[in-house]
């Protein structure tokens, strides 16, 4: 099975930053972006794109690329997604997530095919997280953010099942939309959300 591969970062100025997002279809919570840059050397085995890989293993390997690799984080809430529309949040999760690292990139590789509007050198890549090892590794740190907020965001709000849908729209989660309404993390310009609001 093919595994994502420092290829396209050996085509790239350094420092290559890799950039992917979490996030985009749950029901409730923020829009989360990573941005990573690999060390030259030491990268933790075992990184592939986050969907293929279990919780313990995006757990573990999270915590080694926190400790061996620059990281950046962009999270852009859901009252914010609603007045931007998702795509645009995204972006902008993304354009965070790479100021935060602090330095000025020499490429960016950006899951997708659409790119911020940045000045940075950068290219989109359809399935970037299962071609390239720097979007890899991002996909996996969004993630396990995205879904540590959404367990914490599950304490104070129980009924909505956050601790295993992580705000996507499960069975769990659309009952208790119907139940009990929004809450103030739910994106009220998606659908199931709005329709909600207008019935509770």
């Amino acid at each position: 099975m093919t595994r994502p591969s420092l290829k396209h970062e050996k085509l790239c100025l350094a420092p290559v930053v890799g950039v992917d997002e979490a996030g985009r279809g749950p029901l409730a919570g923020p829009v989360v972006a990573a941005a990573v840059i690999l060390p030259v050397k030491g990268v933790p085995r075992g990184i592939d794109d986050s969907k293929k890989l279990s919780a313990p293993e995006r757990t573990r390997l999270h915590d080694r690329l926190r400790d061996c690799a620059m990281v950046g984080i962009g999270i852009v809430e859901a009252e914010e997604i609603d007045t931007l529309n998702i795509f645009w949040a995204t972006m902008k999760a993304m354009t965070l997530a790479v100021e935060a690292l602090g330095c000025a990139p020499g490429h960016v590789l950006v899951d997708g095919n659409r790119l911020p509007r940045w000045s940075h050198p950068a290219t989109a890549i359809v399935s970037g997280d299962a071609i390239s090892l720097s979007i890899a590794a991002a996909s996996i740190i969004a993630k396990h953010t995205r879904d540590t907020i959404m367990i914490a965001h599950a304490e104070a709000h129980p009924h909505y099942g956050w601790h295993s849908n992580k705000g996507y729209g499960s069975r769990t989660h659309l009952d208790a939309l119907r139940q009990y309404g929004p809450t103030p993390l739910h994106r009220r310009s998606f659908a199931p959300v709005a329709q909600a609001w207008l019935d509770f």
